[in-house]
């Protein structure tokens, strides 16, 4: 059966499809009035409500409805699923517009009869609208692949998607009607499902069996099969308030460290706020990061089983903290643990910062560049500048050149543009358009073409234009500021590739904010890419933070490895001069 089933039915005897209308918006809003429905979902001990559907005599699924009770009167009448209701109520949108859920506020209910059959709509393909099929049982027997996991702890949600991996639009597409089909798509494959409760933190994850630890993370990219439960709508999605355990959970693995062709191996990385306090074991909580020492050292020590598993040659950070580099700066801590990780492990303990100075800029969090002594030499000194759009907003680049054997130098580059948060203090240009691109998309646009002038200068004066930009340009492969940057002669690391690449999940959507650009002088060098996906599939409660977790959840989920390491997953290039 299909959700065309579903279509509008103005004067049906039960008046619940004249309540729901023909749109998202009931016709009848405010206005009191008395229906009769199958219970198909109580919810009331959960999210404070019921849902009901329309008596039905061919087994055909009818309009759905969601009723609130009143508050006068004392206890409603206990409620079981498959009882016959009559119920008078005023009708009302529940939350914000336009996603906003049909129902009935102050309602009060009586039961008619009791063990009716509550008919299912069976899904094997997303509907052509969710929005017919609000408060309506469904059962989908398609597999659903997991698109984001943030929600499953915190809210007892998980994002979903038929068809397989759901992308940014503008990963895909350019900004405007081409991206706009995308997220349209996006909107008709995605659903989330919910533990129809309004708990925050909940001890346990119902529909789950067994825990979420490090041999079953649930990653995203995880299939699910065989999900049943009532269509809602609140928060601003569609989900299904799951009234059963799913058939099947098929566990995406944990990929190992890719094996990246080449002689040298250059990898940018965004930590995600590395702040070590003083230095000395206090000043916590920081500004950003962790909250603890504790919590510091078991984020240092994931990025750091993270590190030595990949184990660059050249190594591009961003968001570490901007205290300098002196012994006590949060870049002296990381380059002292990666090179006691790299002793334990029988390997040359010579990592080293390139930089050591001030800055570079002056943001709270700043752009590093780590490299071991044993297989490259730096040529000259690092080099920025933080002027124009670096001045504030994107973080100040830094910029050193290598050599590597025999082969000419090269430049890296590592960068942090400005993010697409913040919207309320962006105005003209750099408003959020609705083209897909989101707010400070102007001077994103600005960072990318002042950072390649400023290369095109050879500003660490080795005489060539060999350059390699990495790092969180916090834009989408098919946004302007990539496209700048490919007019100003630079190549993508993946131009060509069948796949979408993504680093990072964000509202359920993948794509790719890390990426590596190589100048026309360089790019043939550049023979293998990949990003490591140890990260944006991975569930926050791996993470190191300890907020709340309770002890055993922690024995079962932490471990000083790479996986949750930080929020972007690590870009790994392979060159071959």
């Amino acid at each position: 059966m299909t959700a065309d089933s579903l279509a509008p039915s103005p004067g049906t005897a039960d008046g619940i499809a004249g309540i729901q209308g023909q749109g998202a918006r009931s016709p009848l809003l405010g206005q009191t009035v008395t229906v009769r429905g199958v219970v198909n979902g109580n919810f009331l001990r959960g999210l404070g409500g019921v849902f009901i559907q329309g008596e039905t005599t061919d087994g055909a699924p009818q309009r759905g409805l969601y009723i609130e009770p009143t508050e006068a009167g004392g206890e409603p009448e206990e409620l079981h699923k498959g009882d016959l209701i009559e119920v008078s109520g005023v009708v009302e949108e529940f939350g914000d517009e336009p996603a906003s859920l049909t129902g009935l506020r102050d309602a009060r209910w009586r039961v008619l009869s009791s063990r009716h059959p509550v008919a299912v709509l069976q899904l094997d393909a997303p509907p052509p609208s969710w929005e017919p099929l609000e408060g309506v049982s469904v059962r989908i027997d398609a597999p659903l692949t997991v698109t984001d996991n943030g929600g499953l702890f915190k809210y007892g949600e998980l994002a979903v998607a038929f068809g397989g991996r759901v992308y940014q639009p503008t990963e895909l597409a350019r900004p405007g009607p081409e991206a706009d089909a995308v997220a349209a798509d996006n909107a008709r494959r995605s659903l989330l499902l919910d533990d129809n409760r309004n708990r925050q933190f909940p001890d346990r994850i119902w529909y789950l069996e067994g825990a979420v630890d490090t041999t079953h993370p649930l990653r995203a990219g995880s299939v699910i099969e065989g999900v049943s439960g009532v269509v809602d709508q609140r928060h601003g999605a569609y989900r299904l308030q799951l009234d059963a355990p799913p058939s099947r959970i098929n566990q995406a693995p944990r990929p190992a460290v890719p094996a990246i062709e080449g002689d040298l191996r250059v990898a940018a990385f965004n930590v995600l706020s590395l702040f070590n306090g003083n230095g000395l074991g206090r000043g916590f909580p920081t500004s950003r990061g962790a909250s603890t020492p504790e919590e510091y050292e078991r984020q240092r020590d994931k990025l750091v089983a993270a590190i030595t598993a990949a184990k660059p040659d050249i190594l591009a950070l961003m968001e570490l903290e901007n205290d300098g580099g002196g012994q006590h700066s949060s870049q002296a801590d990381l380059v002292d643990a990666l090179n006691r990780a790299m002793k334990q492990q029988g390997e040359q303990a010579d990592y080293r910062a390139a930089y050591n100075g001030p800055g570079p800029g002056h943001d709270v969090i700043r752009v590093a560049l780590l490299y071991r002594a044993g297989r490259v030499e730096t040529v000259g000194r690092a080099q920025s500048i933080d002027d124009g759009p670096f001045e504030e907003r994107s973080r100040a680049p830094l910029a050193q050149a290598f050599r590597f054997g025999d082969a000419p130098p090269f430049v890296v580059a590592v960068n942090h543009f400005k993010s697409k948060g913040s919207c309320d203090e962006a105005n003209d240009d750099n408003r959020d358009h609705g083209d897909g691109q989101g707010c400070w998309n102007a001077l994103r646009v600005q960072s990318a073409q002042r950072l390649a002038q400023w290369l095109d200068t050879d500003p660490t004066g080795i005489g060539n234009k060999r350059a390699l930009i990495v790092g969180d340009l916090n834009s989408y492969s098919q946004e302007d500021p990539l496209v700048a940057l490919r007019q100003a002669g630079y190549v993508d690391a993946f131009e060509g590739r069948a796949t979408p690449e993504y680093s990072f999940i964000w509202s359920g959507s993948s794509g790719s904010l890390d990426h590596g650009m190589a100048s026309r002088e360089l790019a043939p060098a550049i023979i293998d890419a990949a990003h490591w996906h140890i990260n944006a599939d991975e569930s926050l409660a791996f993470d190191y933070q300890t907020e709340h977790r309770s002890d055993d959840d922690d024995r079962a989920r932490y471990r000083p490895d790479p996986y949750r390491s930080s929020d972007h997953d690590p870009l790994l290039l392979g060159l071959r001069f």
